[in-house]
């Protein structure tokens, strides 16, 4: 074990600043649904062009976060975690003031672009770093912290934008005034040994063509990705555009952005619970079932019950969704603990970048259901589409390998660890 290991705790500085850098990176993330409507309208944006506009604003977010995942990723393994957090957070804190001029809606589309190229490399890196660094027995429970601390964001942003009068612009301000200030506290993190122990062993670090020069790596890493699909199933369709299923539902005074406020809170709960109860069951394959079957339950009570029939019951409904949806912390833990050192930054930043990036994917395959030479209705298609996202996560998570406890001080392709496949 890496002498480091030995000397951080899971309230050490290096987790506190992932803490707090994943704070800001999903209150920025998340923004653009909060004040969606309402920045579009006062850009000009016609009522009956936002849901139109709003899919194709947040696809092309969502592939600035799956370049940027690979870029960080790769950059991670190559220059250090450390390099990573630093340089995300300062392209994306500065691409988030830019949101607040925008006078077009083009300008709006490319500086979003820009912002999910930053925000691509915070969590990877956090939760790589962190991996390296702490006891094998805390990471989950380090990982459980950064996470539930982030997703605080979403409710932060949220009271920023009430409390605001819904300033959409300032509320931008304000979060990349956040960033920028958190760059003072990632300059006293220190790098992971782990990681210098390998670089110094000249070890091929940072090749992402490696994952597809091995089988058994490569279904390691497009296992790691198919898991991770249903939370952003989740909330880039069913909680980004719960106010269009309301309509559909029959439900007045239904408040999109609350919804997506109290999704989180219940995520912030679901993310911590999951990782004591896999440090608890020593196994995160048996909690990713369990978060599997809660998110199931109530992706099954949202259509069957019409989201409860009323607002209130669609709000609890949402909640439980978000609740189920705290197998993400369990997903990109796992993808740093799947990979040798001398890839690790790459999956774990790459990872939950190609998850997120697979959402205009999804909203494509929503976008075909929903046509009329199809199934001709948007709440049909809704779930045909989480149907189709649910199987491919519970088969990719029965063949996965469990991975708690595992030593993590090996490189790919060189004294390489006999995972199976």
């Amino acid at each position: 074990m890496n002498r480091n290991q030995r000397t951080y705790g899971v309230f050490s500085l290096p987790v506190l600043v992932g803490a707090l850098g994943f704070f800001v990176d999903i209150y920025d993330l998340l923004l653009f649904s909060i004040v969606r409507r309402a920045s579009f309208l006062d850009l000009g944006v016609p009522e009956d062009s936002l849901k139109q506009m709003g899919e194709a604003t947040i696809s092309w977010q969502m592939i600035g976060l799956t370049v940027g995942g690979i870029f960080w990723g790769i950059l991670g393994d190559r220059k250090g975690r450390k390099e990573v957090l630093f340089g995300s957070i300062l392209l994306y804190s500065l691409a988030t003031i830019a949101n607040g001029f925008v006078q077009t809606t083009d300008q709006y589309t490319l500086l979003r672009f820009i912002a999910g190229l930053g925000l691509a490399g915070e969590l990877g890196a956090s939760i790589t770093l962190t991996s390296e660094i702490l006891p094998k027995e805390k990471r989950g429970i380090a990982a459980a912290i950064i996470a539930t601390s982030g997703v605080l964001g979403t409710i932060f942003a949220y009271i920023v934008y009430a409390v605001s009068g819904e300033d959409w612009r300032l509320c931008y301000f304000i979060g990349g005034g956040m960033g920028l200030a958190l760059l003072f506290l990632r300059m006293g993190v220190l790098e992971s040994g782990m990681y210098a122990e390998a670089r110094d062993e000249e070890a091929p670090m940072g090749k992402f063509f490696m994952f597809f020069q091995d089988r058994n790596r490569f279904l390691r890493y497009l296992r790691g990705i198919l898991i991770g699909l249903p939370v952003w199933y989740v909330i880039g369709i069913l909680i980004s555009f719960s106010d269009e299923f309301a309509k559909r539902f029959g439900i007045a005074g239904f408040d999109q952005p609350r919804a997506l406020m109290l999704q989180y809170v219940a995520l912030a709960f679901g993310d911590m619970a999951a990782g004591f109860l896999s440090n608890y069951l020593k196994s995160r394959k048996k909690t990713l079932l369990i978060f599997y079957g809660i998110l199931s339950v109530f992706i099954v009570l949202f259509f069957a019950l019409r989201g409860g029939g009323n607002a209130f019951n669609m709000y609890l409904i949402c909640m439980g969704l978000g609740f189920g949806s705290g197998l993400s912390v369990l997903y990109i833990t796992m993808s740093a603990e799947q990979f040798g050192t001398n890839l690790r930054a790459t999956a774990a930043i790459s990872i939950p970048n190609l998850v997120r990036g697979f959402l205009p994917v999804m909203l494509l395959l929503f976008q075909f259901l929903r046509s009329a030479s199809v199934l001709d209705n948007y709440v049909t298609a809704a779930w045909v589409t989480g149907l189709v996202i649910m199987v491919m996560g519970f088969v990719s998570v029965l063949r996965t390998k469990e991975t708690f406890g595992r030593e993590l001080n090996y490189v790919e392709g060189h004294e390489e660890t006999n995972m199976g496949s």
